[in-house]
């Protein structure tokens, strides 16, 4: 079974002869615990950003959002937002038409075709619109726009789909295997905004990206942190294949219960806690324990997968890939 047929057939709920895995570690880790996935080459054009991202110091990205991170390797925060003052600014601001207008894809179908790894882009390169109107308008000002709406946060919210419309069907025309979708919903507990506000306001936009997809016979991954629960059956009543989520907020054994076989989870395992300071034996594991209460009838349904982050353990990386190799 090549690693393409192993992630569809997780994807499709069909037995696969073992876990896949996403591993983008590099180095002696990767070496060891090969990925089943792969991320294209592609290029665009730097457009109005300078600085580099996610090192010390400030820095803006194509959206004209200046970003400040206090030490290398973390994304920092936005700084300087460019509609947050008033909406006045609305009326003159154009999202960067320009990347996309200057996107140099012409590599990505040679490396899909050289490949039989399962083929997704990079998070840059996908929808966030929860998260690029709250740096475009500031986070605390953005929820007070959501609680007291005027019409320019519908037409904020419209100008920024149809930009992630846009970027999605360049690449949908491509042969990759899927597309992503990236917003952050979930605090420690909860979703950040009522689900009666985020099914009338956000999940409209989610399901054109899955229909777009779908209707070019692509998967689609979501990425999403915190605690998600309250949407989960939202998200795949409108086609949302797979779901990166931080499971370890919310409960395994429930999610397992009412989940499996409807969407596929792609990782994780906990990173605020036991990559951090668990033991290699622990993680192992909680390896174990995603895998009880998922596989109940067959072996699917699951990509083994976690992230890196500052003050994670190597040993406990090691662990993670080597207690999905046995699965």
């Amino acid at each position: 079974m090549t690693s393409r047929e192993r992630v569809t057939n997780a994807l499709r709920f069909e037995e696969v002869d073992r876990i896949p895995i996403e591993n983008f570690f590099g180095g002696e880790l990767e070496r060891r615990y090969p990925s089943d996935v792969a991320l294209p080459p592609y290029r665009y054009p730097s457009g109005r950003s300078w600085g580099e991202g996610n090192r010390r110091g400030r820095s803006m990205d194509i959206w004209g959002c200046v970003w400040e991170a206090a030490e290398d390797s973390v994304c920092g925060e936005v700084r300087e937002s460019p509609l947050q003052q008033d909406w006045s600014a609305l009326k003159s601001f154009q999202p960067p038409w320009e990347i996309l207008d200057g996107a140099d894809l012409t590599a990505v179908n040679p490396f899909c075709a050289a490949t039989n790894r399962f083929v997704i882009p990079m998070w840059e390169t996908m929808p966030n619109p929860f998260e690029r109107m709250q740096h475009l308008r500031g986070t605390e000002q953005l929820y007070m726009d959501l609680a007291y709406p005027e019409p320019e946060i519908y037409q904020l919210r419209d100008m920024v789909h149809d930009y992630f419309l846009k970027q999605m069907e360049l690449w949908v025309r491509t042969d990759v295997d899927a597309v992503q979708v990236v917003d952050d919903w979930g605090s420690q507990n909860a979703l950040l905004i009522s689900p009666t506000l985020w099914r009338g306001f956000f999940k409209p936009l989610y399901k054109d990206y899955c229909d777009l997809a779908h209707a070019h016979g692509k998967y689609v991954l979501m990425h999403s942190d915190g605690s998600i629960r309250e949407i989960l059956p939202d998200l795949i009543e409108i086609g949302v294949n797979a779901i990166n989520a931080q499971i370890f907020c919310m409960s395994i054994e429930e999610l397992a219960e009412n989940f499996a076989g409807k969407i596929c989870f792609w990782g994780e395992i906990d990173r605020q806690r036991l990559l951090t300071y668990g033991t290699p034996a622990e993680v192992r594991e909680a390896v174990r324990r995603v895998a009880r209460a998922f596989f109940k009838s067959k072996r699917t349904g699951i990509v083994g997968q976690c992230f890196w982050g500052k003050g994670h353990r190597e040993e406990n990386y090691e662990a993670v890939y080597d207690e999905w190799s046995k699965m």
